[in-house]
């Protein structure tokens, strides 16, 4: 496997991170994996310990282990995968390495198919390119439960003394073993037509009532949403689709601010939609046709009530307990049941698909699923369901929204906003969530919620959520309300409230 080749990789090949000193502590799984700054945290002395630690979590197992190996476009990827190949070799674990940038959905569904013991993916999803990360996926596919991390944290912190993990920082080519490589992208592009409509995307195509954008943010959706819809016929104009390890100085994540450059392409292009993926493709980005950011959560509202709709599945949906409550809404226009709320962390409705149990899974930080599919995030199909929709419905992204808040009976605005707290407000903040909320911003709390953080529902539906994130050294404020400016005025009582040392 070639090694990267930007003159950013030249530079660091040529810099300290050969050192082999291993600053061990760094490798703790958060809600998606482990993830840390490169040549700080992300060395290559910490990702032997933590593939290590993960190959002997699957041979208490199984004694004839194999695993898939999957990178993103990030700044030495390759690298990492050579070095885990190494790793899982040399400790009778068979690797199995994905040809390319492969999507994290792409991997679990291969996962399944291939029956495996699970996957090794590195890559930092949405952070900023000075990231990079470990995703491990157990043989369901889905993201490993805190069960299965705290057991490889463990085994990390047993193997970190021990002096092999100080070698060379990664493989020469005469070191790698002789390993398997696969590709993958052709039968998950084959899935794709089993789940998405692309007659209906096509027709409308072909007579000229839908025009698509398409922004791979140099991330790993490239060469997928693009490609599944030119098999189909369709060809959408796509942007960022080159490989930058930088990722233009923003990250490739799917926010509003990252997702101009789309915007003014759809404009220019006189487009119906804008679609984009994150970094490893399993978040989604949506811009309507007037060139406005859509949120996630109204998307997830959306494509809820159209699934339902199309599909004729009879089941309700997941959300987590950030996510906004349209889901619940959408729920009970359809006479559904109640709908499963979540921590933050998709494996847990990851495990709801696995069991049958809902038509659609979604978090706020746009991460999606459907019956049937894998019981992970998937950005690419986000996408092309999202197409079929607009197709399909002949409405913008807007108009099909207010018809929904019409029928659901009210409208939700949720919004989210992150706090960099010194460590003395983030102490106070914490023992402070951990009393009785009767009034809380002069407001009459109806119902608290710990699920993951501290959720606090008013009388009028209303709601605010404080959390701390799993990925990153932040507060998040969520909340949500009938109109934008009851929601922003929600989130600025509550930051006040959280920086307010009388209180």
């Amino acid at each position: 496997m070639p090694s990267s080749s930007s003159k950013a990789d030249a530079a660091v090949h040529s810099g300290a991170i050969h050192s082999g000193a291993i600053r061990f502590g760094a490798i703790r799984f958060g809600t998606s994996g482990w993830r840390g700054i490169i040549a700080d945290d992300f060395t290559f002395a910490n990702v032997r310990i933590a593939v290590a630690a993960i190959a002997d979590h699957v041979l208490s197992h199984n004694k004839k282990p194999s695993l898939l190996l999957a990178h993103d476009t990030r700044f030495f990827s390759e690298d990492f995968v050579r070095t885990a190949a190494v790793v899982l070799a040399a400790r009778g674990v068979h690797p199995l390495i994905c040809k390319g940038a492969t999507p994290t959905p792409v991997v679990a569904y291969e996962i399944l198919r291939r029956k495996t013991d699970g996957a090794i993916n590195f890559t930092a999803s949405h952070n900023p390119a000075d990231y990079h990360g470990l995703k491990f996926s157990g043989a369901d596919g889905g993201p490993a439960m805190p069960e299965v991390t705290r057991d490889i944290e463990a085994r990390a912190a047993e193997l970190a003394p021990r002096a092999e993990f100080a070698a060379p920082a990664y493989p020469a080519a005469h070191d790698m073993p002789q390993v398997e490589s696969i590709e993958p992208k052709p039968t998950y592009l084959e899935r794709l037509g089993e789940l998405v409509r692309f007659d209906v995307i096509r027709d409308a195509a072909r007579k000229a009532d839908l025009r698509i954008v398409y922004d791979a943010l140099h991330g790993c959706g490239a060469g997928y949403v693009d490609a599944a819809l030119a098999r189909h016929g369709v060809q959408a104009h796509t942007l960022r689709a080159e490989r930058d390890v930088l990722f233009d100085g923003t990250g490739p994540d799917v926010s509003d601010e990252n997702l101009a450059l789309l915007a003014a392409s759809v404009r220019k292009e006189n487009a119906q939609v804008g679609l984009a993926t994150d970094g490893d493709g399993d978040r989604f980005g949506i811009i309507d046709g007037d060139g406005k950011w859509v949120s996630p959560n109204h998307i997830l509202g959306l494509l809820f009530d159209y699934l339902v709709e199309t599909r004729g599945w009879k089941l309700t949906a997941a959300r987590s307990v950030a996510t906004s409550h349209l889901l619940d809404g959408v729920a009970r226009l359809h006479k559904l049941p109640a709908v499963y709320e979540t921590p933050v962390g998709f494996k847990y409705i990851g495990q709801l698909i696995q069991k049958d149990a809902i038509t659609l899974g979604g978090e706020e930080s746009a991460g999606l699923t459907i019956r049937g599919h894998v019981p992970e995030k998937d950005g690419v199909l986000a996408c092309l369901l999202l197409a079929e929709m607009i197709a399909a419905r002949g409405a913008s992204l807007s108009e099909q929204l207010n018809v929904l808040f019409r029928r659901v009976g009210r409208s939700y605005w949720p919004q989210r906003s992150n706090l960099h707290l010194p460590d003395d407000v983030k102490a106070r903040t914490i023992a402070r969530l951990n009393g009785d909320f009767t009034d809380f911003l002069g407001r009459r709390v109806a119902r608290t919620d710990r699920t993951d953080g501290v959720k606090l529902v008013f009388e009028d539906s209303s709601w605010v959520l404080l959390r701390l994130s799993g990925t990153e050294p932040l507060l998040r404020i969520y909340t949500e309300a009938a109109t934008p400016q009851e929601s922003t005025q929600l989130a600025e009582q509550a930051r006040e409230w959280v920086f307010d040392a009388t209180a």
